[in-house]
């Protein structure tokens, strides 16, 4: 007999064969250290994940299993383990503890196939992200860090350095609305283009995955691109990959840029679904995340938050500067079952919910928000609320996470949202159970609607009084229209609701958006396109819009254009060439 080999073996979640009626959850990669595999069936269980793999020698396996207990005191969120035909005993996610791994004991493994599978016990977002086996005594490495990357890839056999693409003319980091319809206007210029996006989808806010419909100008591109298809999807990713000179990269998060002084020569990206790392090389770089993610990973100052009312002289701003931003939303449908439909007690979620029966603000379907739902009718707003006629149909009164690290908390903010929904749920069926007997969730979403992060600085920051006075900028370069739309935390007794909205539709004409506000001062070739351009808190409230987001994104293709064909830089476009760069941009847009 040899000696028996020292086996270590990593299972992803993300590379199970099956996931049943498990879904991949990679939006907080960056947060806890990878994706994971989410239990995600509101209140009942899921079916099973499973999948197969190979053990290299028979011998005693130490088994880990990376999870997270959502809500410690309640542990919402379990599930069982089988290695083959063997079930381990342990509970999975009731350890009280946030990401961690969680040791099963050991377990006598033959040589060969192994079927490993995941069984969800609550249908309350229990979450895996990866099974351990080691023969050797090894304990996992935790964590998001260098060391846990590292250990993940040399487990996974991923090269640390990452193999180069490219390059390409421009790349537009971000595949929501703006980004996708910016990548489809400079593919149309005849620019190599490739867009990256760290979804499975391409639309962002205005996806399948969370449904809100565009506002703001949008013109015949925009249109064209968020035309719905049958299954709600936009019409824009189809668009793209008809274009020979566009190259899409779904489901890859960039984490890491190459530069050079003031110059981005190169962007880093992960895929969920593989872990694999690309390096992908470009002239231009336009940021269309809504997160500044290439100025924060370049270190160039950003904006945050909301300005006082004396730092640009603006009438919505309050007296004090405040260290809040609007916060995220769950969007939500509920149905009317042919029968009655029990819904698990929740206490871990009514904590949250408290005593708040009102499901109004629901999304329809993809595109169409803001939707009526059940109401207990001895639950009402109080009547000198001036608000309460809004709190029935709005959807963004879901909100949460206005004083939270957008960055840092990002699955805590969803997650807390997921408590509200969930504990309104029981309140509304447990108050009135006849009226609601049949009431059933027809869809939750897993992805929050994405509020407010750091916005660049560009060589103009756009103001509530530029917008206001409509001032005349020889550098507009596109039209931006809408209201201030301004959100202000918190209910007095429900902390995922809104306390008030602020709609002031000013003189409900359209007004100019500079040039200047859509590239980065302190980056050479990096411009950017959304929410985060360079305007105040009160400005960003109407340029947020998806449809004027889809404008800047417009202008920024033709300037990568024209930097192309003169081989300057955005700024050099500005004091150069700003009269063909209006006139491109015009001609995009249908003049």
């Amino acid at each position: 007999m040899g000696e028996v080999a020292e086996v270590e073996l990593l299972v992803e979640a993300e590379d199970f064969d099956d996931y049943g009626g498990w879904l991949l959850d990679a939006q907080f990669d960056h947060e806890m250290g990878s994706p994971y595999l989410l239990a995600h069936g509101y209140g009942r269980p899921v079916a099973d994940a499973s999948t197969t793999v190979q053990i290299p020698e028979a011998a005693t396996y130490e088994v880990w299993v990376r999870c997270k207990d959502w809500v410690p005191s309640h542990h919402p969120g379990r599930f069982k383990l089988s290695l083959g035909e063997n079930t381990l005993d342990h509970e999975f996610g009731a350890s009280g503890q946030d990401w961690s791994w969680e040791q099963a004991g050991s377990v006598e493994l033959d040589e060969g196939a192994l079927t490993v599978t995941l069984h969800d016990l609550t249908g309350f977002d229990g979450r895996c992200d990866a099974i351990y086996l080691s023969s050797n005594g090894q304990q996992p490495i935790d964590g998001a860090g260098p060391d846990a990357r590292a250990w993940r890839r040399r487990l996974r056999g991923i090269p640390d350095e990452p193999p180069v693409e490219g390059p390409y003319d421009v790349v537009f980091v971000g595949g929501g609305v703006t980004g996708a319809v910016g990548a489809l206007a400079a593919a149309r210029l005849g620019l190599r283009v490739a867009v990256i996006q760290n979804r499975p989808v391409l639309g962002g806010n205005a996806s399948i995955e969370i449904g809100i419909g565009p506002r703001g100008e949008k013109g015949s591109l925009v249109a064209e691109s968020i035309a719905r298809k049958p299954d709600g999807d936009l019409q824009v990713g189809q668009l793209l990959e008809a274009e020979p000179n566009a190259t899409i990269y779904l489901h890859h998060q960039v984490f890491d840029v190459g530069l050079n002084d003031r110059i981005i020569e190169s962007v880093d990206a992960r895929e969920a679904l593989t872990g694999r790392q690309i390096r992908i090389t470009a002239s231009q770089f336009i940021d269309c995340s809504g997160t500044a993610i290439l100025g924060i990973l370049a270190g160039v100052p950003t904006m945050f938050g909301v300005e006082s009312a004396d730092e640009f002289g603006e009438s919505l701003a309050p007296p004090e500067r405040l260290d809040q931003h609007h916060g995220h939303t769950v969007f939500f449908r509920t149905r009317i079952a042919d029968a009655p439909v029990e819904f698990p007690e929740v206490p871990w979620a009514t904590d949250v919910a408290k005593d708040f029966a009102d499901l109004g603000g629901q999304a329809i379907e993809p595109g169409t928000d803001n939707g009526d739902g059940p109401v207990v009718e001895t639950f009402r707003p109080p009547e000198d609320d001036k608000f309460a006629n809004l709190t029935r149909r709005l959807t963004h009164y879901w909100e949460y996470g206005q004083w939270c690290d957008p960055y840092t908390e990002g699955e805590h903010i969803r997650d807390h949202l997921l408590q509200a929904v969930y504990g309104t749920m029981s309140n509304v069926k447990a108050m009135e159970p006849e009226q609601w007997a049949n009431l059933e969730f027809d869809w939750v979403a897993h992805v929050a609607g994405q509020g407010e992060f750091r916005r660049y600085i560009g060589d103009h920051i756009l103001t509530e009084t530029d917008i206001r006075e409509h001032v005349a900028f020889q550098d507009a370069v596109v039209r931006n229209s809408g209201a201030f739309c301004l959100h202000h935390p918190i209910h007095e007794n429900y902390d995922f609701r809104l306390k008030s909205w602020t709609w002031d539709t000013r003189d409900d004409e359209p007004f100019d958006v500079p040039f200047r506000c859509l590239y980065a001062a302190d980056l050479d070739n990096v411009m950017m396109a959304g929410k985060h351009i360079s305007v105040t808190h009160v400005a960003g409230s109407v340029t947020k819009f998806m449809g004027n987001g889809a404008q800047h994104a417009i202008a920024t293709a033709a300037a990568a254009f024209l930097c192309n064909k003169y081989a300057t830089t955005p700024r050099g476009i500005y004091e150069h060439h700003l009269q063909e760069l209006q006139a491109l941009t015009g001609d995009i847009h249908g003049g």
